[in-house]
């Protein structure tokens, strides 16, 4: 009983802060000197970038033979990637909506970083089938958009569509619910900026945002219905992608537990992805008193849950086929253990069954290098995973005269490479120039824990107390938090 009311007294922000002290410290983040480290990842990041920048460019002047595909594996890295990209972003919605819905406090500090990671996953995600099309130019032509091609039209039954129509969707919600959240804290650095070009700049980000009353309930408002309008693509999603699978007849694609397995693992991949960047973004941009140990824990935790969700869904799928009396199921799955990628089946089986398990200890999981070495591990085991699932279910299909090996070539590993190069660059260029905690959120949190009451901010955390009182307005302040 003591432990538990000494967790729920715990503060869930470091140190004793004030909500101006928490404008002060977010704001500063984007006025001073990025340090060393921010410029040292920066460097390397866009280093990539320009590694999967050649490569995409010589992909488009040559064709995609110049991939590792033939007739058997059709498939590889290029759906590989667009999965695991999609998977990476699913973290975002999650932290923001679902635990938005929930009420889960602890989500405050990390939010913003998990909106922004998933903006820039699906950008990741998005090039891959567009590249895959051979023809990247005509990709217009997804738009289903009244033409003069005669009866000519998209084809409705094609996984490509429903990827489209996925991403598509997934990314114009999930950014106008980023860009929503940001309003207040743009507000304020906008009446912060001492800089004209910032000032013009960050107006125009904040939409005449003023603070008051009337500004405030329609931000709740708007806010709560984008979240709830959110929280279905967390399933829906990755469901689309999974029925690329699972609509065909190759063995070990058709399977009905395909759509929960996957959204299982792209929440699981999104939290390993937001456990890395958010640590991270804690020692780079000295964020350790508004990343705390408490946040860390609840992360690892819903990592550890969603971790044991995919090692269930394993199970099931080859027991499924054990017991299916399908010789060709069988194969299948006796191929991806003991054949020639068997190697990549067991890199996933450790990285996403074994590695989670050591998260069971409470030393582990507030140990922030044990916990980000961990997320790293996961991040390659899910690769792997989408690697074993796509190219061991069609190297050796129903006929051994198709059968097929599979090598990528120099150009597909400088897209994935790219790819990575593409996110990290995005993700240090937010983190320098936005505001990578959000401050009207933080705020609400401040004094629960410590006798605060409290207000009802986004979330309903709250904004604090009598103790909130500052004798200047914030546009990110509620008007009930300023006594006269």
């Amino acid at each position: 009983m003591a432990e538990l009311l000494q967790a729920l007294t715990r503060p869930l922000i470091g140190g004793d802060k004030t909500p101006g002290q928490v404008t002060e410290d977010i704001s500063g983040l984007l006025n001073n000197r990025p340090g060393p480290l921010w410029w040292a990842g920066f460097f390397l990041a866009l280093t990539l970038l320009m590694v999967g920048v050649i490569a995409g460019v010589y992909l488009i002047r040559t064709g995609i033979g110049t991939w590792g595909l033939n007739n058997t594996v059709g498939w590889a890295f290029d759906i590989t990637n667009f999965v695991f990209w999609i998977g990476i972003g699913h973290a975002g919605t999650l932290i923001s909506a679902v635990l938005f819905l929930v009420r889960q406090r602890w989500r405050t500090s990390v939010n913003r970083a998990a909106e922004a990671m998933t903006i820039f996953a699906v950008i990741c995600a998005g090039l891959f089938p567009v590249l895959h099309m051979g023809r990247p130019w005509m990709a217009y032509w997804m738009f289903p958009y009244p033409n003069f091609r005669g009866p000519l039209w998209v084809n409705f039954r094609s996984p490509l569509v429903w990827d489209f129509f996925a991403i598509s969707t997934y990314f114009i919600i999930s950014l106008t619910f980023w860009y929503l959240g940001m309003m207040p804290d743009l507000a304020t650095l906008r009446d912060r900026a001492k800089n004209k070009v910032k000032r013009f700049l960050y107006s125009i980000g904040a939409l005449g945002w003023d603070g008051s009353y009337k500004t405030w309930l329609r931000y709740e408002t708007v806010y709560t219905l984008l979240a709830g309008l959110a929280t279905p693509l967390v399933l829906s999603v990755h469901t689309i992608v999974s029925w690329d699978f699972a609509t065909s007849v190759i063995p070990g694609w058709h399977t009905t537990i395909f759509p929960p397995y996957f959204v299982a693992g792209a929440i699981f991949s999104g939290m390993a992805m937001v456990l890395t960047l958010m640590l991270v973004a804690r020692k780079t941009m000295r964020l350790e008193d508004y990343i705390t140990t408490r946040h860390v824990d609840a992360m690892s935790k819903l990592l550890l849950a969603t971790g044991m969700m995919v090692g269930l869904a394993y199970a099931t799928e080859f027991l499924t086929a054990m017991y299916s009396g399908n010789e060709y199921e069988q194969f299948v799955f006796i191929n991806r253990a003991l054949g020639p990628f068997a190697w990549a089946y067991w890199i996933m089986v450790g990285c996403n069954v074994l590695v989670p398990q050591f998260l069971w200890f409470r030393q582990v999981r507030q140990n922030f290098l044990a916990v980000f070495v961990l997320s790293l591990l996961v991040n390659v085991g899910m690769w792997f995973e989408r690697f074993t699932i796509i190219v061991t279910s069609l190297h050796r299909d129903y006929l051994p005269s198709n059968w097929s090996g599979y090598t990528p070539s120099l150009v597909e590993l400088g897209l994935l490479i790219g790819s990575f190069g593409l996110f990290f660059t995005l993700f240090l260029l937010f983190i320098r120039f936005l505001p990578v905690v959000s401050m009207n959120e933080v705020k609400g949190v401040l004094h629960i824990g410590r006798g605060g009451h409290g207000g009802h901010g986004p979330g309903g955390n709250g904004h604090g107390g009598p103790e909130s009182v500052r004798p200047t307005p914030d546009p990110t302040t509620k008007p009930e938090e300023v006594t006269a």
